[in-house]
């Protein structure tokens, strides 16, 4: 072949006739420099799969013990137990399954709202084989990761995490310390969408920044669509960011009361 036209990537690894080979060559790269049983994984399967963004450019590959692999520029873990039920393929890359991904970012450290974003994510996706997830945590009970991911799934409820702004986050992050029953988020009721909702009473929590609710306009506008929720039959609530951060008391007590189990 020409001089020039292969470049190591990794060792035994080569790009063919330029370097610029993107992420998803990086990953191949990343995967074959590791050997047969070597298949992408953690937070680089996570990308992958859609649950939840990685920037980092250094890929991470699951190598199962016995097997010790080192190669510079990847991030090479060794699991004790890899099975071939954990295993999948995406566009013929080896790669965990869904279900074991999450196990493996939560065994990382990812817990709490950023690993119930990416459950969802992959629900949302019909990426989740419940059975399968049941199946991992039965597996695994004492592994790091699994009384996380399955404390995580014991809240989850689907619809109830795909939040558009900050304040959205606080309000849920309200209801979880408070142990307020999970509202589905981000609702289409009479013609509008609207931040939070509690079916089972009717109950319809707008969340308002002063960001995009100060202007007369907006102002009008709110006040029109608690109006139209009302003759609808349904309970309106409203709370400020202000109320939210620093009146967190008057806003759980204030929903409680609503939801009748104050």
């Amino acid at each position: 072949m020409q001089a020039g036209r292969l470049h190591a990537v990794h060792r035994g690894v080569y790009a063919v006739g330029h370097r610029g080979i993107g992420v998803s060559g990086r990953r191949w790269a990343a995967v074959l420099a590791c050997g047969e049983s070597a298949v992408l994984s953690h937070a680089s399967a996570a990308d992958l799969w859609g649950m939840r963004s990685s920037a980092s450019p250094v890929p991470d590959v699951s190598v199962p013990r016995p097997a010790r692999v080192r190669r510079p520029g990847i991030r090479v873990h060794s699991p004790r137990l890899l099975e071939a039920d954990e295993v999948t393929e995406h566009d013929g890359l080896p790669i965990t399954t869904p279900a074991r991904t999450l196990l493996d970012l939560a065994a990382t450290g990812l817990k709490g709202r950023p690993l119930e974003a990416a459950l969802d994510h992959a629900e949302r996706r019909l990426q989740l084989d419940w059975a399968e997830v049941a199946r991992l945590l039965d597996r695994y009970p004492l592994r790091r990761g699994s009384p996380t991911l399955a404390a995580t799934l014991s809240r989850y409820a689907p619809g109830s995490v795909e939040t558009l702004s900050e304040l959205e986050e606080i309000v849920l992050g309200l209801c979880d310390e408070f142990a307020i029953p999970r509202p589905q988020v981000n609702r289409i009721i009479e013609g509008k969408c609207r931040d939070f909702y509690w079916p089972e009473r009717r109950l319809v929590v707008e969340a308002d920044s002063y960001t995009w609710h100060r202007s007369p306009s907006a102002l009008d506008d709110d006040r029109e669509r608690d109006v139209r929720l009302q003759l609808a039959g349904f309970i309106a609530l409203r709370f400020t960011y202000e109320q939210c951060t620093n009146r967190r008391e008057y806003v759980r007590h204030s929903i409680l009361v609503a939801l009748d189990v104050a």
